[in-house]
């Protein structure tokens, strides 16, 4: 695997679609998608279209072979996440369920905790703004234990976490307000 792919830990992608359950029918995004193992478990179990995020370039040829397998709907989208994220809502999509998992190693943790503009805080604010998560649907934030993502941001509402190690599993969702 070339460097700076960071696969989903078995453990956490498994904890992911446990706490999803039925998935079939669903648009899925996978943001900082890397070899795609999150988005190729979502595709196996019936995601009605899956759209991966990922502008490494040696990161690129692994997901674009990874996916070459897939009989459902997918689409690589080699940009910035945050110049996705508005290319998405400028179309007008619509997502059921995003997952998000940013690069650890881009964290500015000190003793105080991780720095304000983590990856993380800045695409879930990206994403509120954007508003591309259907009505109904889920954020799943998975990031390093250190890291204190909002509670609130906007619409969106952390709801619950999961804890693996050092991982944490976010979930949030839109509140009608």
């Amino acid at each position: 695997m070339p460097g700076g792919i960071r696969p989903t830990q078995a453990k956490a992608r498994k904890a992911v679609f446990d706490i999803l359950g039925d998935i079939e029918g669903l648009a899925f995004l996978e943001l900082f998608a890397g070899s795609g193992a999150v988005g190729l478990e979502a595709a196996s179990r019936g995601a009605r279209e899956v759209i991966f995020v990922e502008n490494e370039p040696g990161v690129l040829k692994t997901l674009a072979s990874n996916t070459s397998v897939l009989s459902s709907r997918y689409l690589i989208i080699p940009l910035d996440v945050q110049k996705a994220l508005a290319r998405l809502s400028k179309e007008g999509k619509r997502f059921d369920i995003i997952f998000l998992d940013p690069p650890y190693f881009k964290l500015n943790v000190s003793e105080s905790g991780v720095d304000e503009e983590s990856l993380a805080k800045k695409t879930l604010k990206t994403l509120e703004a954007c508003d591309i998560l259907a009505p109904n649907g889920l954020i799943i934030v998975q990031h390093f234990d250190k890291e204190n993502l909002p509670v609130e941001l906007g619409v969106l509402s952390l709801f619950r976490n999961y804890t693996y190690g050092s991982t944490i599993l976010s979930l949030y969702r839109k509140e009608n307000r």
